[in-house]
């Protein structure tokens, strides 16, 4: 009898082993695949490089990658299986082929407009001339100790792998520093800092009486008024107070990671999930909630300009010339996740924010919309969240940076910190693991620098 138990049990144990390694093995291809892909065609980086570091650790390295140079894409497999593949269409970045046929996808028209300057003739920050007898006053040397410290490496076991540190003061650039095989021009992938770009497209939208934050959100999935759902509202959304049962969860597989890596439209996704919980009544951290906003942005604009919006009504206003927005397979931009550009097209961002959504005397964002991103959401612990942007709360995240600084933040340590009350702007970027960097010992040694 005990053989037979045993028997069953090793079989149910065989069979929960294939049920999990079949749903995990396309996210692990899927995240393989795509990121090849973008580190290779919008950093402009080898293959060896990209499997080495982002593709390198376990268990990401059971995948077998490959770049495709003759159709521009990368590939993935798990010992021959799970295979994936995503294609870079210039312009758009990377796209995985979930869903859809691969020639439908190469097939999407779209038009993203021409930066419209030499910025090299320019001066910062609408362009990218650095004039020193225009910046202000600081503390040279002491600028030059914290940006090497952001670089140092004082434990091998935890590495800290900083990519760029940009520091903006008073508007004026007065600091950069950038890692091996990386530069100014190195476009780098924002994780879910894109989540704070979703915000301005959407406060875009709010100006232009396209949007309206308090109102229901228009998802078609929720327009039954007896769907729990259909309460919900855009504001609600934007402060991930929706009250959805989403599983922001990377270790295993979850609903961001059948999001991100398994299925063409994200939001779509996301929409069907079931409600927790009442609106307004607990906060949970959702990309899903991130690119439901994104489609809700698509469909406030007409589709004939859509996938040049960022542009022409964000990017190019401000500087940035190095922006792409890559979307899913459905075409709608993943508004939690993949934004590229450069530190410094990053910087242009975080200083719109510190100048009140003004740049160059027009006002992009509306009036009173920073602070609207910038308040805290009341279910959110400690007051550490506003709309798309992180907020230093209280407890304090940073303890010895002032209250006032809110932040853009992403996966593995990206982050545009905004500190008001010492005009500042930081971008940190980088390919760290865990909590291995200290975001308050650097920005507490770059505020000792402009005091």
């Amino acid at each position: 009898m005990i053989k037979k138990i045993l028997k069953v049990l090793g079989v149910l144990l065989l069979i929960a082993i294939a049920v999990f390694l079949r749903s995990a093995f396309p996210i692990i291809t899927g995240y393989g695949a795509k990121n090849l892909c973008s580190c290779a065609y919008i950093s402009n980086r080898t293959a060896n490089d990209i499997i080495s570091n982002e593709l390198g650790a376990f268990p990401l390295s059971l995948g077998s990658f490959k770049l495709n140079p003759e159709d521009s894409s990368a590939t993935a497999t798990v010992w021959g299986m799970a295979k994936k593949k995503a294609i870079y269409r210039e312009g758009l970045g990377c796209t995985l082929i979930n869903d859809v046929e691969e020639e439908d996808l190469r097939n999407q028209v779209f038009n993203k407009p021409a930066f419209p300057y030499d910025k090299d003739t320019l001066s910062w920050p609408l362009g990218d001339l650095i004039i020193d007898s225009l910046l202000p006053d600081f503390n040279r040397q002491k600028m030059a100790q914290a940006l090497e410290a952001a670089f140092s490496e004082p434990d091998p076991e935890s590495l800290r792998l900083t990519r760029a540190v940009v520091v903006l003061y008073k508007g004026e650039l007065i600091g950069e520093k950038y890692a091996t095989g990386f530069t100014q021009e190195t476009a780098q992938i924002s994780w879910s800092m894109a989540k704070s770009f979703t915000n301005a497209l959407v406060g875009i939208l709010v100006k232009q009486g396209k949007l309206d934050i308090m109102q229901r959100a228009d998802v078609a999935e929720w327009s039954d008024p007896e769907d729990p759902r259909h309460a919900i509202t855009l504001d609600h959304l934007m402060r991930m107070s929706s009250g959805l049962d989403w599983n922001e969860f990377y270790a295993l597989p979850s609903s961001a990671t059948n999001m991100l890596f398994k299925d063409a439209s994200m939001a779509a996704t996301a929409a069907s999930v079931s409600t927790a919980a009442a609106p307004d009544e607990v906060w949970n951290y959702s990309s899903g909630t991130s690119n439901i906003i994104s489609q809700i942005v698509r469909e406030a604009v007409s589709d004939e300009s859509y996938w040049s919006f960022p542009q022409h009504e964000l990017f190019h206003k401000i500087g940035i010339s190095s922006g792409t927005w890559e979307p899913d397979a459905s075409g709608t931009f993943v508004g939690s996740s993949y934004l590229w550009m450069t530190p410094r097209d990053y910087a242009r961002f975080g200083l719109l924010y510190l100048n009140d959504g003004i740049w160059n005397e027009e006002r992009i964002l509306p009036e009173g919309w920073v602070d609207y991103s910038s308040a805290p959401t009341p279910a959110a612990p400690r007051g550490t969240y506003g709309a798309q942007f992180w907020r230093n709360g209280s407890p304090a995240t940073f303890p010895n940076v002032p209250e006032d600084a809110y932040f853009a933040n992403g996966y593995q340590g990206q982050s545009i910190i905004i500190i008001p009350s010492k005009d500042m702007v930081v971008v940190r970027l980088g390919y760290t693991q865990a909590d291995n960097f200290d975001f308050d010992k650097l920005l507490s040694e770059l505020i000792q620098a402009v005091e």
